[in-house]
């Protein structure tokens, strides 16, 4: 039997969501809700479902097994409490909630109600994310030195109650700790409002990892094209992730050529060495988040982020915005 999802606002991340599961043999859209008529309506027609203005009528009326939820960050709460006390199942957008305190509640409210809660940090289903980790994982890098990230891009029109921190360094500070399998445990950032008159919409951040990994960060909205970027440098060269194109790059430090790194490597440095793209197979991070999310819901799969991730991405984003307000270095240990 299919399960029955349904995904409750379809704006300019939730049409994807709606188009993903209608396209998955195992599930069955059975419908879409938005505050906007016109907007459900359209999206119902295109993918053969039902629209809702009211999210609640929809669940009521369907009784879907799992729902996406893809409004602004401001109404998570109130909508995920609504479906975990009808014993759904809920995928949430990234970020988890508008804050901490509301994070927790909607992780509460789950496991009150005995239903799977994912947060949909949809890098961590890049395939060229995925091949790094499993790199790492293997040692292939020896001893990690540093993590760097460009993530940077124009300001889009579909944010207007977070900043670039929450909307966009989530993503970032979820996958180091994703790949690295190490904790950060301080923050020091600087951040501006350049566009916005609420939010940051440029930052600059340091981190320190349990592991003694340096890890540097420069996120904005104010670059007029649309960069995706992850490094991992240590002692047998450098990865490169291309998040847009999900290609994965080793740059090799030809120093060492194999050997163990050592003293004396240490102080003649590090030579260019040749540079290897690894094969990926490409696929459509969305539709393996989804997969995944269903997987977890039939029992068949472990949640591949808890609500635990998501809100563990939240505390550093909301520390970075901190750190940035207050010019200090934050403690996360």
């Amino acid at each position: 039997m299919n399960t029955k999802v349904a995904v409750i606002g379809v704006g300019s991340m939730g049409k994807n969501h709606a188009r993903v599961y209608w396209e998955i043999p195992s599930a069955e859209l059975v419908g879409v809700a938005d505050t906007n008529e016109s907007t459900a309506s359209a999206i119902a027609t295109r993918y053969g479902t039902k629209a809702y203005s009211d999210f609640r009528k929809m669940l009521d009326e369907q009784k879907p097994d799992a729902v996406t939820i893809c409004v602004p960050t401001s109404k998570h709460l109130e909508i995920a409490l609504e479906v975990a006390q009808r014993g759904i199942h809920l995928l949430v957008e990234k970020p988890i909630a508008f804050n901490i305190e509301e994070g927790k509640k909607i992780i509460a409210a789950a496991k009150k109600e005995n239903v799977k809660l994912m947060v949909g940090h949809i890098e961590r289903f890049n395939p060229a994310v995925i091949a790094l980790k499993q790199h790492l994982a293997n040692h292939e890098l020896g001893h990690v030195f540093q993590v760097n990230v460009n993530r940077e891009g124009p300001l889009p029109t579909r944010i207007n109650d977070v900043g670039v921190v929450i909307d966009l360094a989530v993503h970032d500070l979820d996958i180091i700790r994703y790949v690295t399998q190490a904790e950060i445990t301080r923050i020091y950032a600087e951040t501006e409002c350049g566009i916005h008159s609420k939010f940051e919409d440029l930052m600059s951040g340091l981190v320190r990892l349990s592991d003694g990994t340096v890890g540097n960060l420069l996120i904005n909205w104010i670059t007029p094209t649309k960069i995706r970027e992850f490094f991992v440098t240590g002692e047998c060269g450098m990865f490169k992730v291309d998040y847009l194109t999900q290609d994965l790059y080793f740059y090799e430090n030809a120093l060492l050529n194999g050997s163990q790194w050592e003293t004396l490597g240490l102080l003649r440095g590090v030579h260019e060495g040749s540079m290897t793209r690894y094969h990926v197979d490409k696929k459509e991070p969305l539709r393996s988040e989804q997969e995944s999310f269903l997987a977890a819901v039939r029992d068949e799969a472990p949640l591949v982020v808890t609500g635990q991730d998501g809100l563990r991405a939240l505390e550093l984003a909301q520390a970075i915005v901190t750190s940035g307000q207050e010019h200090r270095i934050i403690s996360m240990d």
